[in-house]
């Protein structure tokens, strides 16, 4: 997992080109961008939603197989919990369609972050992140998920 700033995104240009192009797609999006699906590539696409934080994320931690996730709300602070998922349990067997798994019981070694006004988060496969907590109220926030498919 990486957590950093939009301002840092020229130090992941050799990360990757696909996650250097969604992070340029985070950086430049305006917050008026419209709900739904942006292709940025033909392994990056942009998925802009919007939803209320919550106190508790009732599915658990998720994980994909297939992409790496970068999240940012353009709009809004969201507290997300992050777990590896090494040893942890699957509460929601894969689902290939959606490329994503859920688990529970997180490891000793997760933490939370908050993302939100200038901060991003890319998970990979590895990373079970459980996004949608409320910081200190329940906001609808806008959030844009980068999926780089990999």
């Amino acid at each position: 997992m990486i957590l950093d700033q939009l301002s840092n995104i020229d130090i992941y240009k050799n990360l990757s080109e696909d996650i250097y192009a969604g992070l340029v797609f985070l950086a430049n999006a305006d917050i008026d961008i419209e709900l739904g699906t942006y292709p940025i590539n033909k392994n990056v696409k942009a998925i802009v939603s919007s939803y209320p934080t919550v106190e508790c994320f009732e599915r658990g931690y998720e994980a994909h197989k297939h992409v790496i996730d970068i999240q940012y709300p353009i709009i809004g602070l969201e507290r997300v919990k992050w777990s590896p998922i090494e040893n942890m349990d699957i509460s929601i067997p894969y689902d290939s369609a959606k490329d994503r798994t859920f688990y529970k019981n997180p490891s000793s070694l997760g933490t939370e972050f908050i993302v939100g006004h200038g901060i991003f988060a890319i998970m990979f496969p590895e990373d079970g992140h459980s996004p949608q907590y409320l910081v200190e109220k329940s906001e609808i926030i806008k959030k844009i998920t980068i999926k780089v498919s990999i």
